[in-house]
């Protein structure tokens, strides 16, 4: 059986380049390409599991170090990763969430039973205040997901007035809870997941309930709200098409939710116990994103040709079967190459669609499926996740890159298939180019040749993240597995054209099996 299994899995890859070689075009001299938006780096933070209670807020009396209760160890972790903006409080708790009972002092909050994820008991110790003097220390940008399926457009539109409104009744209030000034709330979701767990509604029916919400939810003192519609799950077009037609006129952005699952629901499989088949089948998953954002985007744009409605990817990322151990509803899962593969796929993606693309937030931030950090108490981890993000920052407001690739396909068990290499390339604003590369064969190391069209290049320097095995993870209180080191095996070639006299710059390299990289060439 073992042997058959193997000769089964070299056949899924057998179609890639033959010598394991890659050559890149970088057209470094492409005109009018869009910028890449920093909010593709967003992130989710909701309440569920120890997302937020023991992930990023621990209370000012905790033993755990924090600044003002919020973990010192998180805090300076998320600050390095430069969060552009940050979503909350859900997710599926958004719509049972009642804001009203999150201010004030905390000691009088009511106690609340999260009925999504767990039946956890919560205190709601961590609230308006909390979340939004949060984005203020981390510098990012606040995304509300305002509650439809369970409360009112009056209960949403006081909430808009208490955060961001300078004088009335709610600012009043919010003054006497301790801060003076408003705050800046750009980003505003008018409901989750309407079709499902935000109110079970159809699309014909979330149109108009969508307009009506979004009517009361105002600008005051100069805050101008982008208000995002609840879009689909994932290759549901007619949604879509639907919610762009009856109201693709009154919203700023509109949502989208794609998973990666191995199996489906019944069968997401180990996030750290997996062989070769389950990983290629999770990587052809996560590369079927091409396909349903270019589909989207192509609805919208019967409706939009002007590009001003924004495709939102506001949840993705693997998702797993719960540790052992933990509560199946607390969503708890290691991180490993696997799925640093996976983030960089799905980044490279996302650069390309960013005409219409402009943001994404993965799920979630902390201890919850592909999170950026994990914690068990006073201890804390970052994961494989969190070292793709910080390698690929400089993207973050740089404009685009187009690049072609001859590469090889691969195949997956599930009827699947995806190119066999996957990468990205941006300019920076001081003219630095960067070029991402993820390799996800486990089988071999490739040689990749990257040429330009214009550039000639006088330096190249890198970073590389890889690991022994492709199930490596970082765990608690052990030495690290996984994490980034510096890329020295690039190196600038000068190649005689076919048929002329003339030379190429060129940059050449040997990418090991399952590994990222991204390189800096000036």
């Amino acid at each position: 059986m073992k042997k058959t299994l193997t000769i089964f899995l070299s056949a899924l890859v057998a179609t890639a380049t033959a010598q394991g070689q890659v050559s890149i075009q970088v057209h470094d001299d492409a005109e009018n390409q869009p910028v890449i938006p920093a909010a593709i780096y967003g992130q989710f933070s909701e309440h569920l599991g120890r997302c937020i209670y023991e992930g990023i807020w621990v209370g000012p009396d905790s033993k755990i170090p924090n600044k003002d209760g919020y973990r010192t160890d998180v805090l300076k972790a998320l600050k390095d990763l430069k969060i552009p903006v940050l979503r909350w409080p859900g997710g599926c708790f958004a719509d049972e969430y009642h804001w009203m009972d999150g201010i004030g002092p905390r000691e009088n909050r009511p106690k609340l039973v999260n009925n999504n994820w767990g039946s956890t008991i919560e205190d709601n110790s961590f609230g308006t205040h909390e979340f939004l003097n949060l984005c203020e220390m981390l510098g990012t940008q606040p995304y509300i997901s305002g509650n439809v399926g369970s409360g009112t457009p009056e209960e949403l539109a006081k909430w808009v007035e208490y955060m961001t409104a300078e004088e009335g009744t709610m600012a009043e209030l919010r003054k006497k809870n301790g801060r003076e000034k408003p705050w800046t709330v750009k980003y505003l979701g008018v409901g989750n997941e309407s079709w499902g767990c935000g109110g079970d509604m159809t699309a014909q029916y979330y149109s108009d309930v969508y307009k009506r919400y979004a009517l009361y939810a105002r600008n005051y003192a100069g805050n101008r709200l982008f208000k995002i519609a609840c879009g689909a799950s994932e290759d549901d077009y007619e949604w879509t098409k639907t919610v762009m037609k009856n109201a693709g006129n009154r919203l700023d952005g509109l949502s989208l939710h794609y998973y990666t699952v191995p199996g489906w629901d019944c069968n997401k499989g180990s996030a750290t116990q997996f062989g070769p088949e389950e990983y290629y089948n999770t990587l052809t998953r996560t590369a079927a994103v091409d396909e349903i954002l270019a589909k989207h985007t192509a609805i919208m744009d019967a409706y939009d040709p002007d590009r001003r409605v924004a495709l939102v990817l506001d949840e993705w990322g693997t998702w797993f079967e719960v540790e052992p151990g933990f509560n199946p509803g607390h969503l708890y899962q290691q991180n490993t190459m696997r799925d640093a593969m996976v983030a960089a796929i799905n980044l490279n993606i996302f650069h390309k669609h960013t005409g219409r693309l402009k943001m994404a937030n993965i799920a979630q931030v902390v201890n919850v499926l592909q999170a950026m950090v994990l914690t068990d108490k006073e201890k804390m981890v970052l994961t494989p996740t969190y070292h793709v993000f910080r390698m690929y920052a400089p993207h973050m407001d740089a404009t685009y890159v187009p690049a072609s690739c001859r590469c090889g396909k691969i195949h997956s068990s599930d009827g699947r298939e995806m190119d066999d290499f996957s990468w990205s390339a941006s300019r920076d604003a001081k003219g630095v180019l960067h070029v991402s590369l993820a390799n996800p064969r486990l089988e071999k190391d490739v040689t990749v040749e990257l040429s330009f069209d214009k550039m000639k290049v006088k330096s190249v320097s890198g970073e590389l993240l890889r690991a022994d095995r492709i199930d490596a993870y970082n765990d608690f209180g052990k030495a690290p597995e996984v994490t980034p080191v510096q890329f020295k095996d690039a190196k600038i070639v000068s190649k005689e054209l076919p048929g002329s006299s003339k030379k190429k710059n060129c940059v050449t390299l040997t990418l090991p099996a399952a590994s990222v990289v991204t390189l800096e060439i000036k």
